[in-house]
């Protein structure tokens, strides 16, 4: 059993940075592990993963080059660096774990496991 507890949201202005933190407890080393997120009215969408080893990592194109996935090293914490925040980012943000290969082509109901969400929200 996997448990994700999720922290690092708050308000921040356009163009600014936040971290997000994912703690991971459980057999963390067989998931690979991202990030999802959901704006009010719209489907929780993908943002980005890492592999269990940590060596491979994917974004949607809507965060490439401005967000950054990592994992420590012993692999119980995934950070999502988020630069250069935009409005459109606001959203509640989910850290996500599954047996499956982290891919662009991850969905929400391929999820085995989620944390409790932390809010993001970009304003001036």
């Amino acid at each position: 059993q996997l448990q994700l507890v999720d922290s690092g949201g708050g308000l921040v202005q356009p163009g600014g940075s936040l971290r997000l933190s994912c703690a991971a407890s459980g057999f963390t080393r067989r998931y690979d592990v991202g990030w999802f997120r959901q704006a009010p009215g719209k489907e929780r969408e993908w943002v980005s993963c890492i592999s269990s080893a940590g060596g491979v990592a994917v974004y949607a194109d809507s965060v490439k080059g401005r967000f950054t996935i990592s994992r420590d090293h012993a692999g119980n914490t995934v950070y999502l660096e988020m630069n250069s925040l935009k409005l459109e980012d606001t959203a509640v943000y989910y850290c996500a774990a599954t047996n499956l290969r982290c891919a662009s082509s991850w969905h929400r109901h391929f999820i085995d496991y989620w944390g409790q969400g932390t809010q993001v929200t970009v304003s001036s």
